[in-house]
């Protein structure tokens, strides 16, 4: 499915739910893809995405040679990075382009990336990974999430909201998870909610998020 039929997609997804359009950026997954692939499948439809949108990768060293090879481009000169992997504190050297990180699960990693943020003299915001029940997943579990976000907000740490990865192929339980991780982020006072991905994030839309991860779906034709 290329990048229109996603936003179309999208789009409908919003009107369905009762929500304006446009209140649900797009966050287009671009690991494991090359460069190539990027500009065919996302950034050269990159004008149809009210406000833009973000291309995100889930492995530091990957992220920082995109951002190395894409700088300074004429065709795409401001392009905002997002960083959706494991947050390992070895590695946060690498995330400096990074606008948003949406994994922070616990405060070694708010206090690392907090560190780097000072030697670059600019700090991406942060959401916190809500862990979603499936005992393999990443997450801070929901009732560590209040002392939590104290903790990152104390490290000066802008955090913006929450992020969750729902169980693949149990539509159910998905809605469950993206109904339980808005309740949270609306009892935490946080307005940004990382939900949905390829195959949910319809559901996600319908439960209030504010930003989709969608990666396969961009990179195939089929419509």
């Amino acid at each position: 499915m290329s990048l229109p039929a996603v936003l179309r997609d999208l789009r409908a997804a919003e009107d369905s739910a009762g929500r304006p359009a446009g209140s649900v950026r797009l966050v287009a997954v671009s690991k494991g893809h090359s460069l190539e692939q990027i500009g065919a499948h996302v950034l050269a439809h990159s004008g149809l995405q009210p406000g833009g949108f973000a291309l995100a990768e889930n492995r530091g060293q990957e992220l920082r040679d995109k951002v190395a090879e894409l700088a300074g481009s004429s065709d795409h000169p401001a392009l905002e990075w997002h960083f959706i992997g494991p947050v390992q504190r070895n590695k946060v050297k690498y995330l400096k382009a990074v606008a948003l990180i949406h994994t922070i699960e616990d405060l070694e990693q708010a206090e690392a990336v907090a560190k780097a943020a000072e030697a670059w003299g600019h700090a991406p915001g942060v959401l916190l990974q809500v862990h979603n029940g499936e005992a393999q997943k990443h997450g801070a579990d929901v009732a560590e999430l209040p002392g939590l976000l104290r903790s990152v907000r104390q490290t000066g740490l802008e955090v913006r909201g929450l992020m969750v990865m729902a169980p693949y192929d149990d539509p159910a339980a998905a809605e469950r998870v993206f109904a339980d991780t808005a309740a949270q982020a609306a009892h935490l006072g946080l307005s940004e909610l990382s939900m949905g991905m390829s195959d949910d994030f319809p559901a996600a839309v319908r439960h209030g998020a504010t930003l989709v991860r969608v990666g396969r779906r961009l990179f195939t034709q089929e419509d």
